[in-house]
């Protein structure tokens, strides 16, 4: 194996994502052959020890990639200081042991979400970067009007940039409650929520139907399947080019 970028190396064994750690690298718990690393430190597994938070490294486990059905009310992480039930609770406790959230989906959302093992995967599918599609079904207070609609597929400011560009269908409409299908290649903090509100319509209910071409078809709510590498890596190669 040649020398490689310890986030990367962190990211392939499944210990959390390439971003997370690059975190742990800057927060001083990864150590190289018992030396301190830094950020942009490579190293070897052939020959290197690599330990992160005093504990050893091992080689990347059988890639694992879990598709749920989120309900409402549960947290996408992988635990959660306040005891409120977390995603990782629905899956059965011999397949947790590595598994983590690809993105999120607030605690009031519902619907498609990943589990994996595989921090080059959630890098890959949650940096804007790679330009992953990902779908919602969002039913909103009241009837946005065309010029409404057209500002959120534009994009709209959010903490002082303008979003990507989304693609907003209109899928039924009320003076009440209007049901839209909204399209993103980006995953702001509540995003959906805070651009609906921006142009004065609350959401009242948001579920992602499908990450990429993978969609919930008819599994219910608290349930999952595990993907076959057939389809994740196909997520990969099919939706996750570079924009």
């Amino acid at each position: 194996m040649t020398r490689q970028r310890l986030q990367k190396l962190i990211a392939s064994a499944g210990v959390c994502s390439r971003r997370k750690a690059e975190d742990l690298l800057r927060d001083r718990r990864v150590r190289v052959n018992g030396q301190l690393a830094t950020l942009g430190d490579q190293a070897d597994l052939d020959v290197d020890t690599i330990e992160v938070d005093d504990r050893p490294l091992q080689t990347a486990p059988q890639a694992r990639v879990l598709l749920l059905n989120k309900p409402p009310g549960v947290i996408c992480s992988c635990r959660d200081p306040q005891r409120r039930r977390t995603v990782l609770e629905l899956v059965p406790p011999d397949l947790r042991e590595g598994l983590h959230p690809v993105g999120r989906l607030d605690a009031e959302s519902r619907g498609a979400l990943l589990l994996s093992n595989q921090g080059e995967l959630t890098l890959q599918l949650t940096h804007p970067r790679y330009n992953h599609r990902k779908t919602y079904r969002v039913t909103v207070a009241g009837l946005p009007s065309e010029k409404q609609l057209n500002q959120w597929r534009r994009g709209v400011v959010l903490d002082g940039t303008v979003t990507r560009p989304a693609e907003v269908n209109l899928v039924k409409k009320s003076p009440q409650a209007s049901v839209l299908e909204v399209i993103l290649r980006e995953g702001r903090n509540r995003q959906i929520r805070r651009v609906a509100l921006s142009l004065g319509h609350r959401v009242l209910d948001l579920q992602r139907i499908a990450i990429g071409r993978l969609t919930l078809g008819s599994m219910r709510e608290g349930c999952w399947r595990e993907l076959s590498r057939q389809e994740w890596s196909g997520l990969i190669s099919t939706e996750g080019e570079r924009s």
